[in-house]
């Protein structure tokens, strides 16, 4: 079985894939062109497919050749397919036009699963087990992969899946083709806040007339920094970022109402917990120095990412057997990004693994980032995820397989 060199021979085809899902974004939980297209792809390749209730997602089950009708072993793999509400910037010739944009590589995890459907497919014989393709909507904010959970896509197979694997790619920080991850939090868990400052409006020329709810919002933003580095242990960290600042009508007239909404990142159970009730305190306590009313939402969005020790050391194997040693490395520290398949990682052990898809030529510490409307990944890596994606399947199948007869032939000895 040659992964590599039969995903080479698909790669003319991928990025073509590639491109055309690249030109229409589509933003959500509902994605009917996107579905339309992976389907179209998959067509006529040994899988039963079904689609989702809740969302345009499609789920793929191929069924190994050398399963074990009493102990087969399924691994899932994930790719999300959602596009950012954002206006393209990048003067690609295959650009969209639509308003929306694949900001964050999204195309490429489509198209490189699809890639691999075609791989394992083809050497469906060998495979010891049985494969799940998850294709995600909504991973942009609309818990997708919690939707396809709740449907029962870890079940596909007809049974719990044993192992599951994704895989991200970055327009910039790694080199072009190198593979990275790390063992326990990779990705931040994530909270949106919501402030509401509600005061009383008056005259811009007499603000003591007033209960100015701009100047008690502007303390409290400057108030959140300073609270996070002296509530919070600098090596558990907490990222507090205020996005969106609504407030106002004109220069001269202080407004009853302001608002603002941020996205807090943190990486361990115990800051998680905690975070709540320290953002309250201190816009609560502002509100009442600044005799102003507030109304504070902190809504949970994602959970950690977390990767399972064996699971990531295992994919570190599989990409340094496949691509070279030179082509993974494990990184330090976790990174600030939230992601929604950490609910699968909930469910199931496995390994979430990033791939530096920056443009040649570009500097990746000066590309500009995944969600920016100028952010470009390069397709030549397409073959290769495709591969890692193939190679996660066969070959935790077949260490699954050797590991049963292990355990049965000690147990045959005693």
């Amino acid at each position: 079985m040659n992964l590599v060199d039969d995903a080479r021979a698909l790669q003319g085809d991928l990025v073509q894939l590639r491109r055309v899902l690249h030109r229409e974004p589509e933003v959500g939980l509902d994605l009917p062109r996107t579905q339309e297209r992976v389907l179209e792809a998959l067509d006529g390749l040994p899988l039963e497919i079904s689609t989702g209730t809740n969302t345009t997602s499609v789920t793929a089950v191929l069924r190994g050749g050398r399963r074990s009708i009493d102990a087969t072993q399924t691994v899932l793999l994930r790719a999300d397919m959602d596009g950012l509400p954002v206006t393209e910037q990048t003067g690609l010739d295959f650009a969209a036009q639509n308003g929306a944009m694949h900001g964050c590589g999204h195309d490429l995890h489509t198209a490189a699963l699809v890639g691999a459907a075609h791989l394992l497919s083809r050497h469906r014989d060998h495979l010891a087990g049985d494969v799940v393709l998850m294709f995600q909507p909504g991973e942009e904010g609309w818990d997708g992969a919690k939707v396809m959970v709740d449907e029962g896509v870890l079940d596909a197979a007809g049974r719990r899946a044993d192992t599951a694997y994704g895989m991200h790619v970055f327009s910039c920080q790694k080199p072009q083709g190198r593979f990275f991850s790390k063992a326990g939090t990779l990705l931040a868990a994530s909270y949106k806040l919501t402030v509401t400052v509600r005061g009383a409006g008056g005259h811009g020329s007499s603000p003591s007339t007033a209960r100015d709810p701009i100047t008690a919002m502007a303390e409290m933003i400057t108030s959140l920094q300073t609270m996070v580095t002296r509530t919070f242990d600098v090596f558990d960290p907490v990222v507090v970022t205020v996005a969106n600042v609504q407030a106002g009508s004109r220069h001269n007239i202080i407004p009853d109402d302001a608002r603002f909404e941020a996205t807090v990142r943190c990486y361990s159970p115990t800051t998680y917990e905690k975070v709540p009730a320290a953002l309250r305190r201190v816009l609560e306590g502002v509100a009442s120095a600044q005799r102003v009313e507030v109304d504070v939402a902190v809504a949970p969005e994602f959970p950690m990412t977390i990767n399972d020790v064996d699971e990531v050391a295992f994919g570190a194997e599989v990409v340094s057997d496949l691509m070279g040693e030179d082509r993974y490395e494990t990184v330090t520290h976790p990174m600030a990004g939230s992601e929604d398949f950490s609910y699968v990682l909930q469910e199931v052990p496995g390994a979430f693994i990033g791939l530096g898809a920056c443009m040649p030529g570009a500097d990746p510490a000066a590309a500009p980032m995944n969600h920016s409307p100028r952010a470009q990944f390069d397709d030549a890596v397409l073959a290769d995820a495709a591969t890692i994606y193939a190679g996660l399947a066969v070959r935790r199948l077949d260490k699954a397989r050797s590991d049963n007869a292990a355990v049965a032939a000690g147990s045959d000895a005693r």
